[in-house]
C-alpha cells in the first residue's frame, strides 16, 4: 500500500531525521538530551541559538564522526561531506517545499481515500496536514543527497546533535558508495501494466537506509562505555519497544496507529534487519542490501526470508480498466504488504501477537480502486475497491477473511448482512462482498453488485481460479 511517510520521502530529500532512537537510547545510557518543543513554545519567547564557538565545534565534529561511521560500517569515505548550519524556519521551508514538489506527495489524496476506505486512518482526518506536522515535529538534522550536504541545527546544543550526526553521516556514506537517489529510482511499469511492486520495494529500501543509520548511531552512543550494538542487542530491543513517546512528540503520539507504525517501521524493523545480517558479517550488512535490495516489507520483517532468497511474486492483475468499461475510471492501484496486514489486523481488533501471526501468513496482495468517470473522488463513498490477497494456506486465507468480515461493522455506520448470501453486506457506501477461493481472498466494496461480480470474475480468471 502507498506508504505515506516512506513514499512522501522516496526522493530521500524529505526524509525526516527525528529524535526517536536518540532520545530513547540517550535516556537508557543515563544522558539527558534536550529536544526542542516548537509546538509548546510561546511565540514571544526567544529560542536558544548556538554560539559561533559552538558552531565551529559542531562543524569540526562532522569529520570526526564521519570517520567513526566509516570505521563501523566499513563504507569508505570518498570525499568530505559539506555541512551547513540552518535555522528552524529554513528547515520548515525545506520540508514544505520538498513535500509539495515530491512526486509521491502528489499522490497523497489518492492514498488518503484508500487508507480511509480500509479504515487505517479516520474518515474525517487530513493526511497531508498530519504528515507535514509529523515531518517537522522533532527534526534533529538531515542529510540531503541532492546537495551532498548535512544540515545542522542552530537551536540544538552540540552534544545533542552528535549522535544524530552519526545517523545522518551514515546516509552520506551510503550516498557516496551507492548513490541514494539511484538506489530509490524505480523502473516505471510498461504500457498496460499496473504498478503493484514499487511501494513495497521502496519501503524495504528505506528500511535498509534507516536501519543501518540507526545501528551506527547506537554504536556511537555505546562507544564511551566500551560496548557495541552487536554485543548489546538489548539496546536495540529497547529502541524498538519505546520509539517516540507522546511526551517527547505529542503530534506523533496522537496520530493514527497506521501513521505511527509507518513512521517507526524503517527504524525498528530496519534496525532488526541490519542486526540479523550483522550476525554473519558486519561489512556485508552495510553493503549487500544495497547491491541486492530486499523487495518487500516481509523480507525486512522476517530477515531470514531475505537471507534465504525467498521470492514472493506479485499477483497478476487483470485489465480492470477494460473490464470496468466507460462508466468507471482507475483511481489507484497498489500492493498491500505484510506490514499493512499487520496494522490492518490491529485496527480490526486483533492483539499485536495475533496480528503478527496473521501477517506472517501473507503471500502477496493488491488493491484496485476506481471512481465514476468524469467525477473526481473526494469521499470514500466515491470509490469502489477490489482487494485480492494470497495466503500461505486455505486456513490462513479463511482466518484473514474472518478478521476482515468482523471489522465491516467497525468501518461502516449502517451495515446489514444480506439474507442467504454469506459474505455479502449492504452499507451506506454500497455492497461489500468477501469471497474465499483456496488460499485466496477476494473483496469488493462499493461497486454495484453486477460490477463487483465482473471484477471478481476477472481477478479469478487472471489467477486461473474457477469462477463461483
Amino acid at each position: 500500500m502507498l506508504r505515506p511517510l516512506c513514499h512522501a520521502g522516496k526522493n530521500v530529500r524529505i526524509k525526516r531525521a527525528f529524535l526517536a532512537a536518540f532520545l530513547l537510547v540517550g535516556m537508557a545510557l543515563g544522558q539527558q538530551p534536550q529536544p526542542s518543543e516548537p509546538q509548546q513554545q510561546p511565540a514571544e519567547q526567544t529560542e536558544h541559538r548556538i554560539s559561533p564557538e559552538e558552531a565551529d565545534k559542531l562543524f569540526k565534529a562532522v569529520d570526526e564522526i564521519l570517520k567513526f561511521a566509516s570505521e563501523r560500517t566499513g563504507l569508505p569515505i570518498k570525499h568530505p561531506v559539506k555541512r551547513k548550519l540552518t535555522s528552524r524556519a529554513e528547515v520548515e521551508q525545506f520540508f514544505l517545499k520538498a513535500f509539495k514538489e515530491d512526486e509521491s506527495a502528489q499522490r497523497l489524496q489518492q492514498a488518503e481515500l484508500v487508507l480511509k476506505k480500509f479504515g487505517l486512518i479516520p474518515r474525517d482526518s487530513s493526511l497531508g496536514g498530519t504528515l507535514l506536522a509529523l515531518y517537522t515535529e522533532s527534526v534533529a538534522g538531515y542529510y540531503d543527497p541532492k546537495t551532498k550536504t548535512v544540515y545542522l541545527l542552530d537551536w540544538l546544543d552540540v552534544e545533542s546533535q552528535k549522535p544524530v550526526l552519526a545517523h545522518e553521516l551514515t546516509h552520506a556514506l551510503q550516498d557516496q558508495n551507492f548513490d541514494l537517489q539511484k538506489y530509490f529510482k524505480q523502473a516505471k511499469p510498461k504500457n498496460g501494466e499496473y504498478d503493484v511492486t514499487t511501494s513495497e520495494s521502496l519501503s524495504a529500501r528505506v528500511a535498509v537506509m534507516e536501519g543501518q543509520a540507526a545501528a551506527t548511531m547506537i554504536d556511537y552512543l555505546l562507544e564511551p562505555r566500551g560496548l557495541t550494538l552487536a554485543s548489546s542487542p538489548d539496546i536495540a530491543r529497547a529502541v524498538q519497544s519505546g520509539m517516540l513517546s507522546e511526551s517527547e512528540a505529542p503530534i506523533f503520539g496522537h496520530a493514527p496507529l497506521y501513521l505511527r507504525e509507518d513512521l517507526k517501521f524503517p527504524y525498528t524493523y530496519g534496525l532488526n534487519f541490519v542486526l540479523s545480517l550483522m550476525k554473519k558479517s558486519t561489512s556485508e550488512a552495510f553493503t549487500t542490501p544495497f547491491k541486492n535490495p530486499p523487495a518487500t516489507t516481509r523480507q525486512i520483517m522476517e530477515p531470514e526470508t531475505y537471507e534465504e532468497g525467498e521470492a514472493v511474486p506479485p499477483l497478476p492483475v487483470p485489465d480492470l480498466d477494460k473490464v470496468l468499461g466507460k462508466e468507471w475510471q482507475r483511481f489507484d492501484v497498489d500492493c498491500v504488504g505484510q506490514f499493512d496486514v499487520l496494522v490492518l489486523a490491529q485496527e480490526y481488533g486483533r492483539t499485536a501477537e495475533q496480528a503478527r501471526r496473521l501477517a506472517t501468513s501473507w503471500r502477496n496482495s493488491y488493491y484496485y480502486a476506481a471512481g465514476k468517470r468524469g467525477v473526481k473522488p473526494s469521499k470514500t463513498e466515491d470509490i469502489g475497491l477490489l482487494y485480492v490477497s494470497k495466503w500461505s494456506s486455505a486456513e490462513a486465507a479463511n482466518h484473514f477473511a474472518d478478521v476482515y468480515a468482523g471489522a465491516v461493522g467497525i468501518r461502516y455506520k449502517n451495515i446489514a448482512p444480506v439474507e442467504n448470501e454469506p459474505g455479502h453486506w449492504k452499507s451506506e457506501e454500497g455492497d461489500i462482498f468477501i469471497e474465499r477461493q483456496g488460499d485466496y481472498v477476494l473483496i469488493t466494496e462499493s461497486f454495484p453488485p453486477e460490477i463487483s461480480k465482473k471484477v471478481r470474475s476477472a481477478a479469478l480468471e487472471r489467477l486461473q481460479l474457477p469462477k463461483q
